[in-house]
Formats: structure tokens, sequence, C-alpha cells
């Protein structure tokens, strides 16, 4: 197996010429090229056609946004965002980024990092994001899969119509896929959406508040305490660094161990639904690397809700569904334009009760 080529686009100097020294320093990487605007990344990308793109945000000519747009719509190539998180509008650029089809993002080393951590960090991140498979305008491509993929279910919703509660939860590409799901939905559902994305901090901090933006569905962290049945209509977030549960009724946010390495973490949400709500729950799993929430679901399934996955097609990385789908976890295995759809039929009708 050959290097990885990777092309550095970075307008300062000085953060330039460490990435580059970073990555010259692997035996699994070489630098192509380097770029300094958007404009040029274009060209150059175009030209070179890299395995990877390390991409910053705020670029001359073009912003970094507008490169990953333009990239992802004629030569996809896999995006790796390293930027800096220092204002809000600058982490809003990444948000969009990530949902114009950016597969990760790593934060620009701060310079208090112990020796060789960050330096560890993009290497593995680069050579990681070099393996992963991207698709040309993700929203085209998804309306031409039609109903390719469905995989029938005996079951159509929780007993009939009984849904209380919508868990959705998602890693690597998760944020354009949870996107695309919500801007489907053209009316606020009649229950609650929970929500758990893993985006690591600090670029986690203003997501849910970019996420209200984009689509009908009001969108905030989580709040602990609040119960469950005056969220209806809206989506709540689990924020950084907090397990997201639901306890007699009311949102509760803990600080216990982190589950596959993630807090918050799928797995903790959906084993709580199972127990609280069963068969009155609706849960989706996304895109992603590793295996968190993959037993959380198969937990959801057996307690009688319903149980859903994005297929590997329109999956950015297709590890979380794939686990779900080998645990027998899933009911049903969906295209990402199908999932929205899915999970509005499913809150309709009135709800369950008698069901904790």
């Amino acid at each position: 197996m050959g290097k990885v080529r990777v092309l550095v686009v970075e307008d300062s100097v000085t953060v330039r010429k460490r990435l580059v020294e970073v990555l010259a320093g692997d035996p699994d990487c070489e630098v192509i090229a380097e770029a300094v605007d958007g404009v040029e990344a274009i060209e150059l990308c175009a030209k070179l056609r890299p395995d990877v793109v390390t991409l910053d945000m705020i670029l001359p000519r073009i912003s970094g946004l507008a490169a990953t747009e333009h990239i992802m719509a004629h030569f996809p190539t896999p995006i790796l965002i390293v930027s800096a998180s220092t204002n809000r509008g600058e982490l809003f650029q990444t948000y969009e980024a990530l949902a114009a089809g950016a597969v990760d993002v790593l934060e620009k080393p701060r310079g208090s990092e112990p020796d060789g951590q960050w330096e560890s960090r993009l290497r593995w991140t680069v050579k990681l994001v070099s393996r992963i498979r991207v698709i040309t305008h993700p929203r085209a491509r998804l309306a031409a899969l039609g109903r390719v993929g469905v995989l029938p279910s005996s079951r159509s919703a929780p007993t009939q119509g009984g849904c209380r509660v919508i868990a959705v939860g998602a890693s690597t590409g998760g944020p354009a896929a949870v996107v695309e799901i919500l801007r489907s939905l053209t009316a606020p559902l009649a229950v609650p959406i929970l929500l758990v994305v893993h985006i690591g901090d600090p670029f986690s901090t203003a997501f849910a508040e970019w996420l209200d933006g984009q689509s009908e569905m009001s969108v905030a962290h989580a709040r602990d305490g609040d119960r469950l049945e005056s969220l209806a209509g809206r989506v709540a977030m689990a924020p950084p660094d907090r397990h997201l549960v639901v306890e007699d009724g009311r949102l509760r946010l803990t600080s216990g161990p982190e589950r596959h390495s993630c807090r918050p973490s799928v797995d903790v949400l959906f084993e709580s639904l199972a127990r609280e709500m069963g068969p009155a729950t609706v849960a989706c799993l996304l895109t992603g690397m590793g295996r968190d929430g993959a037993s959380g679901l198969l937990a959801i399934r057996r307690a009688g809700g319903l149980t859903l996955a994005q297929d590997e097609a329109t999956s950015v990385v297709y590890g979380m569904p794939r686990e779900a789908v080998l645990l027998q976890a899933v009911d049903r295995v969906l295209p990402l334009d199908q999932i929205g759809p899915s999970l509005a039929l499913s809150a309709q009708g009135p709800p369950l009760r008698g069901t904790r």
C-alpha cells in the first residue's frame, strides 16, 4: 500500500510549515502540494487528486467552506478541517463544511499540548480520513437512490402509532446526515427528538445553535430536569462531555464513565430509553465510526421499540450502523433520504397510554 498523499491548505506560513513538517515525519504520509488560498486549493485538488486535503476555514480569495463545496461537488476528496475555534463565525463555517461533505475536524495546535500529542493526533486522523469513501453531490445522489436498500420489516411503527420519543445517534459524517433528516421534516413532530452526535471539543460547543438555524425544527442543548413531554416538536441535543439519559420522564445529564471512548454516548441514551420508554421509542443510528449505539439499539428493539439504521450506500462511514445490523438490532435499513419521512410517519397517532 502506497503513502497517503496529502494536500495542505493553509494561508499562515507558520502553521502550514508545521503541518507539512509533522506529516513529512510520518513514513506513511507524503505532502504532495501546499496551497495558500481556496482557489489554489481547488486547482491543485483537481490536478493532483490527493488522498486527503487538510483545509483551513479562513482563507484568502475564497473561504474553506466554498472550497469544500466545490471540491465535494466536482471531485470528491476526503477533507480534514484543521481550524481554530476562537469565534462563533468560524465555528459555524466549520459546521457548514461538515454538512457539505468534509469528513472530520481537528483544532489547530494551541502550543500548550503535551509534547507530541497534537502531532500524533494529526498523523492518525489524516490516515484515518484517507480511508473514508466520499460521494459527489450528496443530495443528488440520495435522490437517485430512490427506494433501493430498504429491508422489509414486520413492524411499521411501535405499537401502532404509540411513539412518544425519537432518538438519533451519529458520529463521523453525522452533521450532514442530521441536517438532511431535519430538513426533510416539513412540520414539527408531535414527539421530542433526542440527539447524540460525536463532535469533539471545542467544536461541539455551538453545534446545537448552528443546527437550530438549519430547518423548521427547534434545536437546543438538553437541560437537566426538563420533562420529556414538554419537548414535543423540538430537538434536545446532548451537550459536550455529558451523557443524556431519560429517567422518570425527565432528561438527565450525567458525567458517568465514557462508553466506547465517547461522552456523550449513543448507547447510554438508547439503553435509558429501552428501560424507560420501551415500545414507545423509535431509535435511529446514523453514519459513524466504531460501534457506539449498536448495543443500545438492540436493547430498544428487544423492549419493543422500532429501530432504524442508515444504509451503507449513503453513510460516510458504515461503522456504527453495520455493527447494529450484525447484532440484529435493526428493523429497517434505510437510505438517508427515507429516514426523515419514516420518523415522521412513526410519530403520527396518539401517544401510547400506560407506558413508562
